[in-house]
């Protein structure tokens, strides 16, 4: 078998990831490796049948979520990709569209699917300094610590 080349194993993850809908969760089997890592600020797993729990909840609990991949540096080792998701909550303010800034560093393996994927993002900043009880505490201590 020949090994799927890293640039080619990427660019089919993006445009999964630009078009990832709650029916799609499913075919994370198709781009993620049996054993696949996951870690994310929230999560971390191996499995994709634990990764697909991850994203079944997101859509659970979110509304109107969506990945724009704004950059993708790529070598033979790996990619990163630089993103935004925004997303509604489905419980809480649910007009309110939110954006979280962040990047994903991926390994594949010799058939092109990823085999680990670690999500780096603030979630102190991006999103519990929006939350109605914690948000005011975060704003309070970010300013005594600047």
């Amino acid at each position: 078998m020949t090994a799927v080349p890293v640039p080619e194993a990427a660019a089919r993850l993006v445009a999964f990831y630009e078009g990832l809908g709650a029916a799609d969760v499913e075919r994370l089997a198709e781009l993620y490796a049996a054993d696949a890592y996951f870690r994310d600020p929230f999560n971390e797993v191996r499995g994709v049948a634990a990764i697909q729990r991850i994203f079944r909840r997101m859509f659970d609990d979110l509304a109107d979520c969506r990945f724009t991949i704004l950059d993708t540096i790529v070598d033979e080792r790996g990619a990163v990709l630089v993103w935004d998701f925004t997303f509604r909550i489905r419980r809480y303010r649910p007009r309110i569209e939110r954006r979280i800034h962040g990047a994903s560093h991926l390994r594949f393996d010799a058939a092109g699917r990823v085999s680990h994927h670690r999500d780096y993002w603030d979630a102190a900043e991006e999103l519990y300094a929006q939350l109605p009880l914690i948000g005011p505490v975060m704003r309070f201590l970010k300013r005594r610590l600047a």
